[in-house]
């Protein structure tokens, strides 16, 4: 049976865009009669709020979003917290470090920003690491310790990664795209690529539909699936929502919150309207409910460019505006 996800990081309320992902993805499922499953990606304890979880529950239920398993369904593959979920992250640590694929970097931010000028890496990672640690002796690894705490970094083997998008199509990255990177951080916190791999491998998760500012990430998590002996999922990855200025959704755009449509007395039937619309899957924006949507969703029919919303529409999304 098809298993997919949402999982949202609980440090900002959720958007039109995050809104856009949770509505795939669980169409997705929904169409495929499997099961949809919600997980809390608050492993930064300092950025993540409880407050800001709550709300994005009550926005996907208000949205028509329910899930299967997750935080107030069932606790099958829990916990459903990645802050709950750290000592399988401990324990993979532990395997790729018994294979040898880890080793301390000592480098500090300034330091990396130095090397890295232009901006050629991974965009959600930064500029490919130089490998400025992987050839240290351990005396030298020793001497270092006793002066600054190491991130532990997962060293990739320089193979090309290529994998079939079920929305962007046919992928290529060449060897050793995006270098060396952290799993684990100085202050032992760890790394998103390391999380989400053991994640949706643990909670046996067999399709994943995300935003495309993560495609570029795919390779690394593709590496880990190798190097922990784990069975990757596939991908598929949706354009993002751009504002007029060709930039992602932000404040300086309005305000796009489904907490804040749903206050100012938006209907849901309206939200997932634009969103289907926004997404290809209607030809324009009319209120339909998102169980409306299930019989004749397809991932073909997801649109691959990005969707520029404009002021207008913006304003069509508030109450007492007509859609058509």
């Amino acid at each position: 049976m098809k298993r997919g996800r949402f999982a949202p990081t609980p440090s900002g309320d959720m958007h039109l865009g995050n809104a856009k992902i949770a509505l795939l993805s669980w169409l997705q499922m929904r169409a495929a009669g499997g099961v949809f499953v919600l997980r809390i990606e608050d492993i930064d304890t300092q950025r993540s709020k409880p407050e800001i979880t709550e709300r994005i529950l009550t926005d996907l239920r208000w949205l028509g979003l329910d899930w299967d398993e997750g935080p107030g369904a069932s606790e099958i593959s829990g916990p459903y917290y990645q802050s709950q979920r750290t000592e399988l992250y401990e324990e993979a640590l532990g395997k790729l470090d018994a294979d040898g694929r880890l080793y301390p970097c000592f480098c500090s931010r300034a330091e990396l920003l130095a090397v890295a000028g232009a901006p050629h890496g991974l965009s959600s990672e930064g500029a490919p690491y130089p490998g400025t640690c992987r050839s240290l002796s351990a005396e030298e690894r020793e001497r270092r310790a006793q002066h600054k705490e190491p991130s532990l970094r997962f060293a990739i083997d320089p193979a090309a990664v290529s994998f079939v998008d079920g929305i962007a199509g046919p992928q290529v990255f060449p060897p050793g795209s995006g270098g060396d990177f952290v799993v684990r951080r100085a202050d032992h916190l760890y790394s998103y690529q390391l999380a989400v791999t053991v994640d949706d491998a643990r909670m046996g998760i067999t399709d994943v539909l995300r935003g495309d500012d993560l495609l570029d990430s795919t390779p690394r998590q593709l590496h880990l699936y190798a190097a922990l002996g784990l069975t990757p999922p596939t991908f598929a990855h949706a354009p993002l929502i751009l504002g007029e200025d060709g930039r992602r959704l932000a404040k300086r755009h309005g305000d796009l919150g489904i907490s804040a449509l749903r206050a100012a007395g938006t209907k849901p039937e309206t939200v997932i309207g634009w969103l289907a619309y926004i997404s290809g899957l209607l030809d324009q924006p009319e209120d339909v409910s998102a169980k409306d949507l299930i019989p004749d969703f397809h991932l073909d029919r997801i649109s691959r460019e990005p969707f520029v919303l404009t002021e207008t529409m913006i304003r069509q999304l508030l109450p007492g505006t007509s859609l058509s």
